[in-house]
């Protein structure tokens, strides 16, 4: 068993603790939040310890779960890594680049685990699709969301795009080679609704799509490889995979034929039958693991660095294309 604490006891942090105290191999240590309130509540609702700062809740974890917002999460991260702490990081992993990379360096030194919480990666629909071969050559993706005041302090890239920007480049082993962005603020002073065309060097292509001012939410993928489709709806936790087979006279169940006018194929449906299981406490679980079995993790801060580098690219290039707008004559 091994001793976590909680830096951020928010409503994703109180999410955590649920599923922390759901798995036996953890511990909760205690948390350490900023704010007097919060830090009252969650200690009479959880019945957890609470460290009045960082370095006291150091002294009594191993491992350092942090789930404050995104500005904070380089220093508490940096300060857990140098008194050899495991960390586990919510997304986006840093606030900067700069951060993320001098994080992997200092983990390095220190020989601590940092896993990133790009939680998307263990949602059923998503780990039912991928048990299939996936070789995509075009990915679009649409991730929409209801609006809500929290998070509207950085772009709609880094509060929700970076979900599917982790998962297609998990998927997608090739570096970029061309991108084009756009988006509008609308409600916050930051972009609220943002698309990205991604180009990769091995030709696939992904279409991005991320809105939080949408009236209803989404958050589907869709697949096109080599005979096959493959739809992924992470909110719903649905896997449909369309797959071309050679033609027969006798088709098998869940079949039917495509004639392409040169030839006939047989289009296979299937609909894996998905288990219903928590995201984040598999994730978290995965972590316990990887520090355990000496390995790394799933989810490791070189995804989260390759992430966030992506995001970053695609925000720099809306910040041009709205820079450009309003030099326009009014």
């Amino acid at each position: 068993m091994l001793n976590i604490g909680l830096v951020g006891v928010g409503h994703l942090g109180k999410i955590h603790i649920q599923q922390l105290k759901e798995l036996p191999q953890w511990n909760i240590a205690g948390f350490f939040d900023t704010s007097a309130e919060v830090s009252a509540q969650v200690k009479e609702d959880y019945d957890i310890k609470h460290y009045s700062n960082i370095e006291a809740l150091l002294e009594n974890c191993d491992v350092v779960d942090i789930v404050c917002p995104t500005i904070f999460h380089y220093e508490y991260a940096y300060k857990s890594i140098i008194a050899g702490k495991h960390v586990f990081i919510e997304k986006p992993v840093t606030e900067t680049v700069a951060q993320a990379t001098e994080l992997k360096k200092m983990a390095q030194i220190h020989k601590v685990n940092i896993q990133v919480g790009h939680v998307e990666r263990y949602n059923p629909a998503y780990v039912s699709a991928a048990a299939h071969q996936l070789k995509p050559m075009f990915i679009e993706a649409h991730r929409l969301s209801e609006f809500n005041p929290r998070g509207t302090d950085v772009s709609v890239v880094l509060d929700l795009m970076i979900h599917d920007i982790d998962i297609v480049l998990h998927m997608v082993h090739s570096p970029v080679k061309h991108l084009s962005a756009s988006g509008v603020s609308i409600v916050s002073n930051n972009p609220d609704i943002a698309n990205a065309r991604v180009e990769f060097e091995n030709g696939c292509v992904a279409n991005l799509t991320a809105s939080r001012i949408s009236l209803q939410k989404m958050r589907k993928m869709r697949i096109f490889q080599k005979n096959a489709y493959i739809l992924i709806d992470f909110l719903n936790k649905i896997t449909e995979i369309f797959s071309l087979e050679p033609y027969t006279d006798h088709p098998l169940p869940f079949t039917f034929v495509l004639d392409t006018g040169t030839e006939k194929k047989m289009v296979k449906m299937e609909k894996p039958t998905i288990v219903a299981e928590n995201a984040i406490k598999n994730e978290l679980s995965a972590f316990h693991k990887s520090i355990t079995g000496g390995h790394v993790p799933d989810v490791s801060i070189e995804d989260g660095l390759k992430a966030l580098e992506l995001a970053y690219m695609i925000i720099d290039q809306i910040r041009v294309r709205e820079e450009n707008f309003n030099l326009l004559p009014k």
